[in-house]
């Protein structure tokens, strides 16, 4: 059995997933965390402790003056009779004069006969001279009380008060600690209406109590309400042991609805109940919220209102008071109230014995007896055997206590108990039949007695059965996971029956008889016949949830029959429980010797590497340099620029003695960090194996045996716009960390510095025209002003405002440079092309094969793309330093090669303009003027169209001189390329109105001949369809048919200004 407690006990490692701390045991081998050193040397900083925990419950039915009898009973261990409890316990004399252990012969004990003269509110009911038969006082550590009806429950006012009136509970608090010996601790507190649950410690043991929970349940009115329910504590007693505390009132009647109803009650309060989350002492780790079941050690108790079932309550109330009038002398006025209910009871019982006779062939039940339920043959003969000592005139002698006695009171006992509730609902599975436990019930029923007296059952109208409504069950962590193999293994067998069955292998009562013998009914595990007697009082070794193995007895169970204020007798229970406590001072000693040690071994043991990082960095003149850094795992980038890609390299060799297994792990991330292992303008590259080729890593870990080593290349490489706009704008910059992790190792800190040069690309309009003469390089990372969406974002120059501030250009002068240069290249480049046309083995020119041409991609004759990244990256050079394009482009490129490389850099620039040339809000105003003309009936002429277009666009200058300046460029170029003659002619002169038209038909690609017009309007859609997204800030529609006519549109605004080659 500790072996299956022991394999459930949870050997998580206390070190948690983050960057720096030891790795889980996915990345472990054999490996002990700290807390799983200390725990396995719990041995030497425990000490076994004992403490008695004395559990009580009473229903004090809201009755005034019943807080004065709290101390004595509950605290003072007083109140009982030992000829009805059930104790052996001696006196020094008969029950009516009798004395208390250790007082004087001249003052014994009160009588029954008066105290109950005596009986007053402002006085407690408890006999005087009573020295107390239980443990009492500082012989407890612990006092847990549970109360039921401080408060009228009955009462609507009470009942649906949406808060809790402490009144009552404050009153019962003051009455208990002045009962309790000095220096006693509240330690838990809950109440819910009328229940309220109170547990105290000693002052020696208080310090040692922590991760204390309380909760309620309300089961009563609709489900809900605080009249029925639990108050419910959690407490960990020396860090090592759990304690669960459930003070419950469940729902009173005797029919078969109340009975289901009490089931039911007890059903909810386990599964709404839920306590904090307790940190684990062996994986540092906090659990989820606990629950009833989660604990090693429960008691539950309280007014649970399970009834005696199938049995005359007069019977029940005849029996018993024969016995309880011998507590009586001749004098007291209760003597003669038992003697006149024994005679009536009598009388009735005769007349109903001869009304029974004369109806023998009738089978009607008694009234008198439920019928909801059967009771067994075997308790209905052995309550029969009494049925001859019931008369009026019968006297049972006080002393006699065996069972085999059938004058004995625990005779008596013995034959009503088979008709508890409680046990029956146990036996059937009911209700508290998952390891709930319960002491040898040796005393009376709790309920219901006169109010004042010791032993008259109640003798009103009413006269309600007696039962044992009030009840203390235990659990031990031990009963619960016996119940569950218990429990699993009858699933098991009933799976395999049903199964056998289905295949025809055995026949259904062979089955029964052989493989599933098991009757909840007559097996179960709560039959009170079954077993030795002193079985409760055996130790049950208990091993807790933190690993340590304690032990719990019951030592009394017994109800207090001398308290006289209630209806309800009192009940309490004392268990002894051995634990083991944590010494907190002898813990840090051996969590400081293990650490060591650990660490010694830990060190020895755990794989080792090196790293080696490539330090040097490019110059502006791209000379190669050594970086200034001087941290040892600094990887810096130098400058870096956009578009450019820049590489460094990392060695890593395994110095240790063992394999070691590497690989990069999420890294810290700060606010606006996007997740991963790196930023996204960082590529992490393995080598490989096997050809020494740098490739993304196809596994997340690499493996090194020691004197192995791997190479690292990391690539920064920014081209998202994304990316740039938040570098230009100082919201990110090239620094982050990089986490290496080693399993079973050190994690290593790799730091990725550059320094970011601003770019133009990827800036808006409005602050690209605030750049001055000599670039955005002059700025010396100011960042001009300007009205993008994200402009209250971008810091302003405070040391320099103008800077930031004056409208320096028209339009973007990156846009003027560029456009100019293409012009000037187009028209060169036809001019070469016609002049050296003759030598050509070529049919067709570029643009006579490719009507996009020098925009489209697949229009380019350069293929080689690292000579066209360098030559854009030149290009770009030259715009951000706002330097001469032929001081960066070497003298030994072609007219074409630059006037493509040209083209695409054009390109790239425009898609990278924020909210582009054509704003979201003028585009808008542009469809809607589009979908107005497009119903009127007289459509506007082409030059009213384009003046429209120009007017809408007005509101913002330089995006309208940026249009206008890029749809001049375009006209003339697409002039230029559809008014060249065939190769071997020379080319008509470029005319500044782009009007020009080819002295003789083009090729097109098919073969035949086309008119000018015709392959200018294809020229004029090519372009259209090229520039058209890039320019015009369109959002664009989800639907296709949408999103096509959405592009005609966006066609029909550039074919307005390129049409026939008219400049605006």
């Amino acid at each position: 059995m500790v072996v299956s407690e022991a394999s459930g006990t949870s050997t998580e490692p206390t070190a948690q997933a983050i960057p720096g701390a030891y790795p889980d045991t996915s990345w472990t081998r054999e490996y002990q965390t700290l807390s799983q050193a200390v725990h396995a040397r719990r041995a030497e900083y425990t000490t076994q402790s004992k403490v008695r925990v004395k559990v009580g419950t009473w229903n004090v039915a809201s009755l005034k003056g019943t807080e004065k009898d709290i101390g004595g009973w509950f605290v003072g261990g007083k109140g009982v009779t030992e000829s009805l409890a059930g104790l052996s316990v001696s006196r020094t004399q008969g029950s009516q004069g009798e004395s208390s252990p250790g007082s004087e012969e001249t003052h014994p004990r009160e009588s029954v006969v008066e105290q109950e003269e005596r009986l007053s509110r402002k006085d407690s009911t408890i006999p005087r001279n009573d020295a107390g038969s239980l443990p009492h006082d500082a012989e407890v550590g612990i006092y847990a009380l549970g109360l039921q009806e401080v408060i009228d429950i009955n009462s609507a006012t009470e009942a649906l008060k949406p808060y809790t009136d402490t009144t009552a509970a404050n009153k019962w608090k003051k009455a208990v600690e002045e009962a309790l010996p000095q220096g006693y601790q509240l330690i838990a507190e809950q109440q819910l209406i009328g229940l309220l649950l109170l547990v105290y410690a000693s002052p020696q043991l208080a310090p040692e109590i922590r991760n204390v929970c309380t909760t309620s349940v309300g089961t009563g009115l609709m489900g809900y309400m605080g009249n029925k329910g639990a108050v419910t504590a959690r407490i960990v007693l020396g860090e090592t042991t759990r304690i669960v505390f459930v003070n419950s009132h469940l729902s009173a009647g005797a029919d078969k609805a109340a009975l289901d109803r009490r089931d039911w009650d007890a059903s909810q309060i386990v599964s709404r109940t839920r306590f904090d989350s307790i940190s684990d002492p062996i994986t540092g780790q906090q659990a989820k919220t606990e629950a009833i079941g989660d604990e090693d050690f429960a008691f539950w108790f309280g007014d649970l209102n399970y009834r005696l079932e199938g049995i005359p309550g007069e019977d029940v109330r005849r029996l018993l008071m024969l016995h309880t009038r011998n507590e009586y002398d001749l004098s007291g006025s209760s003597v003669s109230k038992i003697e006149d209910e024994l005679a009536r009871v009598t009388s009735v019982g005769h007349k109903k014995n001869s009304s029974e006779s004369a109806s023998a062939n009738s089978s009607e039940p008694s009234s008198s007896t439920s019928t909801y339920s059967q009771t067994s043959e075997d308790s209905v003969e052995s309550f029969s055997t009494l049925e001859g000592l019931t008369s009026s005139k019968t006297t049972l002698e006080p002393g006699s206590t065996s069972e085999l006695d059938p004058a004995s009171l625990q005779a008596t006992l013995a034959s009503l108990l088979p008709h508890d509730e409680l046990h029956q609902r146990q036996r059937a599975h009911k209700a508290f039949h998952e390891g709930w436990r319960e002491g040898e019930i040796k005393f009376l029923p709790t309920y219901k007695y006169d109010v004042g007296s010791v032993g008259v059952f109640d003798s009103s109208e009413k006269k309600r059965a007696p039962s044992w409504c009030d009840r203390i069950l235990y659990r031990t962590r031990r009963d619960k996971l016996g119940y569950e193999n218990r429990k699993a293994e009858e699933e098991a067998a009933q799976k395999r029956d049903e199964q056998l069955k289905a295949e025809g292998i055995i026949t259904a009562a062979a089955d029964e008889d052989t493989l599933f013998e098991y009757n909840p009914d007559t097996d179960g595990d709560y039959d009170e016949d079954d077993g030795d007697e002193d079985d409760a009082l055996k130790a049950d070794v208990v091993l807790t949830r933190a690993g340590f193995q304690d032990e719990m007895t019951l030592d009394y169970y017994t109800a207090h029959q001398r308290v006289l204020s209630s209806d309800h007798k009192p009940l309490d229970a004392i268990f002894t429980l051995k634990y083991d406590a944590v010494v907190p001072e002898l813990k840090s000693k051996v969590y400081s010797e293990v650490a060591k040690e650990l660490d010694k071994a830990e060190n020895e043991g755990r794989p080792t590497i090196s790293v080696v990082i490539d330090r040097k960095t490019s110059g502006e003149d791209g000379l190669i340099q050594e970086s200034s850094t001087s941290d040892a795992e600094n990887v810096d980038f130098g400058d870096i620029r956009y578009g450019q890609a820049k590489c460094r390299t990392v060695t890593i060799a395994n110095t240790g003695r063992v394999p070691a297994s590497i690989g990069f792990i999420d890294r810290p991330i700060g606010v606006g960090q996007k997740e991963g292992t790196a930023p996204e303008w960082l590529l992490i590259r393995y080598d490989d194996e096997h050809d020494q080729k740098f490739s993304t890593p196809s596994k997340e870990c690499r493996d090194l045996e020691p004197g192995d080593a791997c190479t690292i290349e990391l690539l920064v490489h920014i081209c998202s716009f994304d990316v740039v706009r938040r570098l230009n704008e100082g919201l990110e910059s090239i620094d982050d960390i990089l986490v290496l992790r080693v399993r079973d190792g050190r994690d290593h800190f790799i730091t990725v510095r550059g320094q970011w040069l601003p770019s133009s690309f990827g800036r808006s309009v409005d602050k690209l025209i605030r750049i001055p003469e000599g670039g955005i390089r002059k700025l010396q990372h100011q960042r001009p002003k300007g009205s993008s969406r994200k402009e209250h974002t971008a810091p302003i120059n405070e040391e320099n405002p103008s800077l930031s501030s004056p409208v320096m250009w028209s339009a973007p002068r990156e846009l003027f440079r560029l456009t100019e240069a293409i012009e000037d290249l187009a028209e060169r480049a036809v001019a070469d092309w016609s002049m050296k046309g003759a030598d050509r083995d070529e049919d067709a020119s570029p643009w006579q094969n490719h009507v996009g041409w020098p925009f489209a991609r697949d229009s380019w004759t350069l293929e080689d793309g690292s000579t066209r990244d360098d030559l854009k990256f030149n290009i770009r050079e030259a715009l951000d330093n706002d330097q001469p394009f032929d001081q960066y482009i070497s003298a030994e490129t072609t007219v074409l090669q630059r006037l493509e490389t040209l083209a695409e850099t054009l390109l790239e620039f425009l898609g990278g303009l924020e909210d582009g040339i054509v704003s979201e809000d003028s585009w808008f105003h542009l469809e809607s003027g589009i979908l107005v003309q497009a119903k009127a009936k007289q459509p506007l002429s082409q030059e009213d169209e384009k003046g429209w277009v120009l007017e809408t666009l007005s509101d913002s200058p330089s995006r309208s001189v940026s249009f206008v300046l890029l749809m001049s460029t375009l006209a003339r170029i697409a002039s230029e390329v559809s008014s060249s003659e065939p190769a071997g002619t020379l080319p008509s002169p470029l005319k500044d109105a782009g009007l020009l038209l080819p002295s003789s038909p083009t090729k097109s690609t098919t073969g035949e001949q086309e008119s000018p017009s015709a392959h200018r309007s294809k020229v004029n859609r090519a372009f259209a369809e090229i520039f058209s997204r890039l320019i015009i800030n369109a959002p664009l529609p989800s639907k296709s048919k949408e999103r096509k006519t959405q592009e005609e549109r966006l066609a029909r605004i550039f074919e307005l200004f390129l049409d026939d080659g008219n400049q605006t």
